[in-house]
């Protein structure tokens, strides 16, 4: 999550026109994977409709996330059901979300994987479904829904950074935000968006663009940061060595604002230069950013301890909207030691483990040393350049989903 009147003047010294970019191709990449069919005149018919989906024995699978809204009267669920039977769809959950005269039927669907979404849409709406949505999903989203909740709590429960992430695995494909604001403590629902007063100040606003919020979804996202609330601010304490070459050893651990007097010292002793490089532009305010980038709130931050307990290092993975965004400071008297690079390793894991598609880094073209360390992880690179901001993108690995 990001937004307050620090990050606001962060789009300035991080490439906002490279950002702007970033997000543009971004939406075009979820129009590809997520499809909102409405009502429209004509179709083949429910049958034409249920062959194009029907799968053949043995044929490889897909796992697909659905939604339709269908009028609150017997036997509207059970055309659903029969259409999507008739079709040779597995029906691997369903959850009912009333809305008075409607009720939103939530599907975790099963079928070949050369179907189409707008093939599984059309069976739907043909069955009586209306705004129906469709999406991808993965072999996480088969851990029933009571199962899935309580393993966001406990997750959210152990790290306050968690919050963000638990309420996207919870609500799906959605922008989160903290932003300054006043929400009564019972939230607000509000269509496509939501308000929570956010344990730490301000307020949280979720907000998706492609279905509506519905009241239980609404509820249970009220609950998690209720009981984010309770517990107050908490930061694992697991500290990891990490041996230099040359056989010194530095310590690597989370960081949060208790370290933001640590972190302005180690400003003080970085070159402008390598401020320059991280910050992309003047120098002068840094450590005004520094707040902002220690908060949980806004995403993960490793530090790099020295022998001594000197804090020579910083890595922060940041929710950006629904992208994940890396960066790296390392002192100067550190740099080039391989820190940086296990610093992204790190850092890439953590965006893996969030389900994050990808992470990406904006810098200079001439900050070499980031570009190798993207490239020394392995991975799939996207480069963009323009007036001497690059934006590189490494492409995270689906989950693998098994064939039933």
């Amino acid at each position: 999550m990001a937004d307050d009147p620090a990050a606001k003047k962060t789009d300035t010294t991080t490439g906002a026109a490279a950002r702007r970019r970033r997000r543009a191709a971004a939406a075009a990449r979820r129009g590809l994977r997520a499809w909102r069919v409405r009502p429209g005149r004509g179709g083949r018919g429910l049958r034409g409709a249920a062959a194009a989906v029907r799968r053949s024995p043995g044929s490889a699978t897909a796992l697909w996330r659905v939604r339709t809204t269908v009028r609150d009267e017997p036997g509207t669920l059970a055309r659903i059901c029969g259409a999507l039977a008739a079709g040779g769809v597995d029906i691997l959950t369903l959850q009912t979300h009333p809305l008075g005269d409607r009720t939103v039927d939530e599907f975790l669907l099963r079928t070949s994987d050369a179907v189409e979404p707008r093939e599984l849409a059309r069976l739907l709406r043909e069955a009586g479904g209306a705004d129906t949505w469709v999406e991808r999903a993965d072999a996480h989203d088969l851990v029933d829904s009571p199962t899935r909740v309580l393993h966001l709590a406990t997750r959210a429960a152990l790290d306050t950074a968690e919050l963000p992430l638990a309420l996207r695995a919870l609500l799906g494909r959605c922008a989160i935000r903290s932003v300054p604001g006043d929400t009564p403590a019972e939230g607000a629902l509000e269509g496509t968006l939501l308000r929570l007063p956010d344990p730490a100040g301000g307020e949280i606003v979720v907000e998706r663009h492609h279905v509506p919020f519905t009241p239980t979804e609404f509820a249970r996202a009220h609950a998690l940061v209720e009981l984010d609330a309770r517990l107050g601010r908490r930061t694992p304490g697991e500290r990891h060595a990490l041996t230099l070459p040359g056989g010194r050893a530095v310590t690597i651990r989370r960081a949060d604002e208790g370290d933001l007097e640590a972190a302005t010292a180690m400003h003080a002793r970085c070159s402008e230069q390598t401020l320059t490089q991280r910050y992309h532009g003047p120098v002068k305010g840094a450590d005004r950013y520094l707040r902002h980038l220690l908060s949980p709130r806004f995403g993960r931050t490793l530090a790099v301890e020295s022998p001594a307990g000197e804090l020579v290092a910083l890595g922060h993975l940041l929710w950006d909207g629904d992208e994940t965004e890396a960066a790296l400071l390392v002192e100067d008297a550190w740099q080039r030691r391989g820190i940086g690079a296990a610093l992204l390793r790190r850092l890439t894991d953590m965006a893996r483990e969030a389900r994050c598609e990808s992470v990406y880094a904006v810098t200079r073209s001439s900050n070499t040393g980031m570009v190798a360390a993207m490239r020394g992880l392995g991975l799939p690179l996207d480069y963009q350049i323009e007036e001497g901001t690059l934006v590189v993108t490494a492409a995270l690995a689906p989950a693998a989903v098994a064939p039933r």
